[in-house]
Order: C-alpha cells, then structure tokens, then sequence
C-alpha cells in the first residue's frame, strides 16, 4: 500500500487478535476469517504484532505467516494496514523489516529495546537504523507504561529532528500536564493514545488510536470517533460510559494480574464480532469465560451506540 504519512495517519485502527487452541497453536482457520471480518470493516486500518497480537509469543515464522495473511486480506478489501516490527532484540527488530518488507505496508510499528534503558543517543541510533532499513516505509515508535525506556517529550523532538520517515507514537496518553508538555510532539508527528481515552484526547490534538475498544466492536468504535467530530459533548459521555464499563469489568481482571492481551481478547468475546476466543499463549492467564455474559449485558445496556443499537 501506499505508505502512510503524518495526514494520513489518523482514526481507529483495529488489532489483529490470535486466536489460539488448547494446544498452544495458533488456529489459522479462525485468524483468516478475523482477518475477512476487520479487513472489510470501518476501520481506518488493521495492524498486527502489538501487545495485543502477542508479537512476544510469535516464532519467527508464525510472524511472516500472520503478516503475510493480513496484507492478502487487506489488499482485497482496500484496507489499510500496519505491521508491528516490534522485539526486545534490536537485530529481530531488523530481522523483521526484511522479512516483511515485500508486503509493503503502510507503516512499522517499533519498540525501543527493552531490556537495559537507553541513552538518548542509543535511542536515536536504533530509530535512525530501523528507519534505514524500513525505507521507504515510515515508521511509528510504541511506547507503552512498561517500556524500559520512556520516550520523553525532549526525546521525542530528538528523534523527529533525527527521523524524518517517524511519523508518529502511540503512548498512554495522560493528564493537562502531559497534553502540555507534549504540545510541540502533538503538532510534528501523529500521537495515538487508548481507545477508551480517545475522545478526550481527540479534543487535545491526538491523531486517533490502536484501539481496545475496537477489540469490543471495530464499527462501533468507528460510530464513536464520528461522533467525536459531530457532536463532541455526546462524544464525551460516550467516554464516561465506556469508563463505568472499564470499572465494572476490566479493571477487577487488572486488579487480578491479567495481561493486556487477555483483556483485549476479553472485549473481543464480549462484543462477540469474530470466533477468537479467550486464550492467549502459555504461561500467560486468560480471561475467565464466566466473566463474559454479565459484561456482555453491561456492555449492550452502558454503550448501545458501539452496537448499532
């Protein structure tokens, strides 16, 4: 596809989701009608390969599979879409690229190296030597709470001055403070922040999200950002509700330890859009299937918008 710049890089993005038998494999059956499914939906785009898609359980060749599946069906429904070159190893990272650079997709998503913290130099050495071996595909730099090393605004500014092929980041997001001291990154690269923060964080200036509530209903989360645009205040009590929603239901799986991979395919099971199940890969807990029907409920009455109800 057309490789993405920071204009285009914007809206809701979908994750792709394994699904994954009692036997640790990965159902490839069930993955290919995921893929037809989130392929042929409202989405912006689809990626693959972020915590959510497990990219840290994946062999080698399970992650050429898994690409190679989301750009056939991206490619026949006209679909956007973006592969996580992400790894703890900064040589796999590159690894990677090559492996998948036929499939041209609009963009890699990376993560820094996460093993020891990075100077600020080593940062911008590994962003500038995955760029060169991405080229000209452009990159987007993922930065979640648990990174080792935090990109900071000061950061930030250093690799967009150094990379120009970076054209955004998704990160947490966060309080008045955090929207100021990223003003300056706000208006140079493309910001994603949570699903179930968008509306506020559309408001502030960010570009759009790699969304967990498109992980509970890909149209729906759609719906919800064109109300962003429409009607802001309808928008924001949307938020609200899928906050009630969150406290309810995802934060006593939190609370438990769950991953953020079980938590995501939980929503899926809860919106029930695609056959992926609850399990993700060993030695990691999945959701309890008893949790779903009475999240199901509360879903369908808190946020009949995400449902077409």
């Amino acid at each position: 596809m057309t490789p993405l710049r920071i204009d285009t890089l914007q809206g809701v993005w979908g994750s792709v989701l394994l699904p994954i038998g009692s036997d640790d494999a990965i159902d490839w059956d069930r993955l290919g009608a995921e893929l037809d499914i989130l392929a042929s939906s409202e989405l912006d785009g689809v990626y693959a390969h972020g915590t959510a898609g497990e990219f840290h359980a994946l062999s080698d060749e399970e992650y050429e599979r898994v690409s190679a599946m989301l750009a056939e069906s991206c490619a026949r429904k006209a679909m956007a879409f973006q592969i996580g070159a992400s790894h703890p190893v900064a040589l796999t990272t590159l690894a990677r690229i090559r492996r998948t650079r036929e499939l041209e997709p609009g963009a890699y998503q990376v993560v820094l190296p996460d093993w020891l913290a990075l100077t600020e130099d080593e940062c911008v050495a590994f962003v500038r030597g995955v760029a060169e071996a991405a080229a000209p595909t452009p990159l987007v730099l993922y930065n979640p709470p648990h990174a080792k090393t935090q990109a900071t605004p000061a950061l930030l500014a250093r690799l967009l001055d150094d990379v120009p092929s970076l054209i955004g980041i998704k990160v947490a997001g966060g309080d008045d403070a955090w929207y100021e001291s990223m003003r300056a990154p706000l208006e140079r690269c493309a910001v994603f922040v949570p699903g179930h923060h968008l509306a506020n964080g559309l408001a502030r200036g960010a570009a759009g999200s790699y969304s967990n509530v498109a992980a509970l209903s890909p149209d729906g989360a759609v719906r919800w950002y064109e109300t962003m645009r429409s009607d802001p205040a309808a928008a924001a009590d949307v938020e609200r509700r899928i906050a009630e929603f969150f406290a309810r239901h995802i934060a006593p799986l939190q609370a438990a330890g769950l991953s953020n991979p079980a938590l995501d395919k939980f929503l899926a099971a809860v919106g029930d859009w695609a056959d992926i199940g609850l399990r993700i890969r060993w030695p990691y807990d999945s959701a309890p299937g008893e949790a779903v029907a009475p999240a199901r409920r509360d879903a369908h009455a808190l946020l009949p918008e995400l449902f077409g109800v």
